[in-house]
């Protein structure tokens, strides 16, 4: 609800400050007094798209203040959490203009993007018009509105997670053909090269040994018959003869030595036995230079296998085994890969025929709000005096979405059998003023804790027409707030609160101010919208008339 707007230095406003109450709120004045410069300074502090030359002529920048009061769980605290802004009852909007077109705009006292600004102000404001594309002129509004009207959250929330899920359904099936394809265009390369690595059986570690053991037989013709020498050299005939000589003859004089021979004696016994290992190893190593040549070449033929195979495939070679794993179970995929497909195909399916259920039963709750509407405003019609203008809403198949597969549209014939067409193309000014009203009351359901403005909504229409007019503002303003520019006497006499709107010249500049009327200023004003400049005595009286059975 607006509680307060504070305008400084826009337009021809030099300093402006409007306290707005609950209900029906009127403001009047001559035509060019400056309403819908009102209008246009709320549209700039909302972050409305609007005329571009705001600031006041002179001033060094424009600035617009609007004071709302949310109540509990309206919607613009979900807006202000989105936003990391607190999420407080009071939200002061305001919104600064330099005469170069620099905006700035704050919510709470907090440096805010206008997209914020917008955000918010889509769940504070509704400004309704003869020219408002932005609300109910809008048929891509039309399906939403007839939601709201229906009460169709939940229905559109199925609709919703039925599309999500056939989607995914569908993306995981698309994804799972797409990896398929590829893995058949590669079937025949998959088979050979498992089968290729099967064949090899490759093992980590397996191309070091195999190299070694290579060099190594490479090597044993050179080395074997050094090997051989160092073996005779250690053997009988060399150095263990020899030492085995030397311990004889010691050991024969041993006895005669007083002890003196022993640690030669225990040093040579060492040595024999360090001797006898030395020629043990050189046995064993000599053994296995002794190796049929076929083992060169088949340790060559193995060894340059497993690295062709590793250059083939952009791999180590010890890395070839994992390789083979991998080939495999993409192998392994590929020849169960049908029965997945099919497994994804019925999921898929599921998942369609589960949206076509949720898109029925919406479809179905639309028609039947739809006939519910249409008698509505049959109903509201009637007293506006068009109680032979016919309203329809139309539901079309359209494309299938989130929201379901129906195209909603309202469309309306201003007399029987005319020709049925959109709102703003068939009826004439009058006529569409008194559509939107109606309309607009027929979608209200309880205090939505929005602001609805109607700028000369009543214009082209007078007498018992306008009464019914203002007397539907009156009910649709009953437990929330609603704001009517009007020229319309019989619709300013229901107004619970009233300001005018005039103009001033205050040393050779032309200003507009707006106040709030009394009771008896309210009888003036009246009066002037009745008969004119010249306000005569009968026009107060009927003025008199007109509020007291306005405020009845």
């Amino acid at each position: 609800m607006l509680r307060h707007l504070d305008i400084r230095d826009m337009l021809i406003i030099d300093r402006l400050e409007l306290a707005f109450q609950p209900g029906l709120n009127v403001l009047t004045g001559e035509t060019g007094a400056g309403k819908s410069i009102l209008l246009d300074a709320l549209g700039f502090a909302l972050g409305w798209r609007g005329r571009a030359d705001l600031v006041r002529a002179g001033a060094a920048q424009g600035e617009v203040v609007a004071t709302f009061h949310l109540s509990p769980g309206h919607r613009g605290l979900d807006v202000l959490a989105q936003a990391g802004l607190p999420a407080e009852a009071e939200v002061i909007v305001r919104r600064v203009n330099t005469p170069e077109g620099r905006k700035s705009s704050w919510i709470n006292d907090r440096r805010v993007s206008g997209d914020v600004v917008r955000a918010l102000s889509e769940t504070l404001v509704e400004l309704h018009g003869q020219h408002d594309d932005r609300g109910l002129l809008d048929p891509r509004q039309h399906r939403v509105m007839l939601d709201g009207f229906g009460g169709h959250d939940d229905l559109v929330s199925r609709s919703r997670d039925a599309w999500s899920a056939q989607q995914a359904a569908q993306k995981t099936l698309e994804a799972a053909e797409a990896r398929l394809a590829t893995m058949r265009a590669e079937e025949d390369f998959l088979r050979h090269a498992v089968d290729e690595l099967d064949r090899l059986d490759p093992h980590p570690g397996e191309e070091v040994t195999l190299d070694a053991r290579r060099r190594l037989m490479q090597a044993a013709e050179r080395m074997r018959a050094d090997v051989a020498r160092a073996g005779a050299a250690l053997g009988f005939e060399g150095a263990e003869g020899a030492m085995s000589d030397a311990r004889r003859w010691l050991d024969g004089v041993a006895a005669r030595a007083e002890g003196g021979l022993d640690a030669a004696l225990g040093a040579l016994e060492r040595a024999l036995i360090e001797l006898g290992e030395a020629q043990a190893a050189v046995d064993s190593f000599a053994e296995t230079l002794a190796f049929n040549p076929a083992d060169l070449e088949q340790t060559e033929e193995r060894l340059f296998a497993l690295r062709a195979l590793a250059r083939k495939h952009g791999v180590v070679p010890d890395d070839l085994g994992a390789l083979a794993e991998t080939l495999r179970a993409r192998l392994s995929a590929l020849d169960g890969g049908a029965g997945e497909i099919a497994a994804l195909g019925r999921a898929a399916a599921m998942a369609r025929a589960a949206y076509g259920v949720a898109a029925a039963a919406l479809s179905d709750a639309r028609r039947a709000a739809a006939a519910q509407l249409d008698a509505a405003m049959t109903r509201e019609l009637a007293p506006l005096k068009m109680e032979r203008a016919v309203f329809t809403t139309e539901i079309t198949q359209g494309p299938a979405g989130p929201e379901g597969a129906d195209s909603v549209s309202f469309v309306v014939a201003t007399n029987p059998g005319a020709p049925a067409g959109p709102l703003n193309r068939i009826a004439s000014g009058g006529e569409l003023s008194r559509f939107l009203l109606a309309l607009k009351v027929c979608l209200t359901a309880g205090d939505s804790g929005v602001t609805m403005i109607f700028d000369e909504i009543d214009r082209g229409v007078g007498g018992a027409t306008a009464d019914a007019v203002g007397r539907r503002l009156k009910a649709l303003a009953s437990g929330g707030q609603v704001l009517v520019v009007t020229h319309s006497p019989q619709v300013a006499a229901l107004g619970a609160h009233h300001w005018q709107v005039a103009k001033r010249v205050d040393q050779g500049v032309t200003l507009s101010q707006v106040v709030a009327l009394s009771s008896t200023e309210r009888i003036d004003e009246v009066a002037r919208m009745l008969s004119g400049d010249t306000v005569t005595d009968a026009a107060r009286d009927a003025a008199r008339a007109l509020l007291a059975a306005g405020q009845g």
